[in-house]
């Protein structure tokens, strides 16, 4: 949202409850639920463009995102980038969402980040707590992305020409593993950090208790016995951004203060 203000467009912020603070000094705020489709409408008048990034209490609770986009399209928007995922186009996940985006008729463009570096904050209790990241699957090194270059990735796809109809896999420039991340949390805090490897049972057991069931299978399914194609540094990030996208130590550096 940053880089679109900072590029000068007129930008509303959506969301299911007020945020605590403004979340861009020159933005607009509205609060609606995409489970009502309906409290979308003021926020889409005069709109070109609309983001499109859903929770998983929407999918949880069976949200219809068919009926999102007939409010879009009668609200005449051009242009919808979804926030989808990696994992649809490898088969882990379902293409539900994107289907609804691509029959609406809007002009549509596709997101698809592997994990975020932003996962890792999952460690930051513990971490602080008792210096400690505990984790399945320790040396499988996937090439997780920075929330910061999915941001610019959007913004670009929103505000340009050419990106209708097109999907772009976003990953950052290398593979890493939980072990690589917990070094280069270690070297950003400058404090030590333990690594323990989880069996998978154990990592189930913990992951249970927050996400339902089916999610937290596929979730170690992806992690533990990824295909080539998870495991494959995609350009789509670089080519949006003009840069290479940003490793996890920067990451870790920029973020630093959360494990300390």
């Amino acid at each position: 949202m940053r880089a679109l203000v900072e590029a000068g467009e007129r930008v509303t912020a959506v969301s299911r409850r007020p945020p605590a603070r403004e979340v861009v000094a020159e933005d607009r705020q509205h609060q609606a639920d995409l489970a009502d489709p309906a409290t979308l409408k003021p926020a889409l008048d005069g709109a070109s463009a609309v983001f499109l990034l859903t929770s998983g209490d929407f999918l949880g609770s069976g949200g219809d995102l068919g009926a999102v986009m007939e409010v879009v399209r009668a609200a005449g928007v051009g242009r919808v980038v979804l926030l989808s995922s990696q994992g649809v186009g490898t088969g882990h996940l379902p293409a539900m969402l994107e289907d609804a985006v691509k029959a609406s008729g809007v002009e549509w463009t596709m997101l698809r980040p592997s994990g975020f570096h932003s996962n890792a904050f999952q460690w930051a209790e513990p971490i602080r707590a008792r210096r400690e990241v505990a984790a399945p699957f320790g040396d499988m090194a996937l090439p997780t992305v920075d929330p910061v270059d999915v941001a610019g990735a959007a913004a670009v796809t929103l505000r340009e020409p050419g990106h209708g109809g097109k999907v772009y896999e976003l990953t950052g420039p290398a593979p890493v593993s939980p072990r690589e991340q917990t070094a280069a949390i270690q070297a950003a805090s400058g404090e030590p950090v333990r690594f323990v490897e989880l069996t998978r049972a154990e990592a189930r057991a913990q992951m249970v208790r927050f996400r339902p069931e089916p999610v937290v299978e596929t979730t170690l399914d992806m992690l533990g016995s990824p295909p080539e194609a998870l495991k494959r540094v995609s350009p789509g990030a670089e080519r949006l951004l003009g840069r290479r996208p940003h490793d996890f130590a920067r990451w870790a550096a920029r973020n630093a203060e959360a494990f300390q």
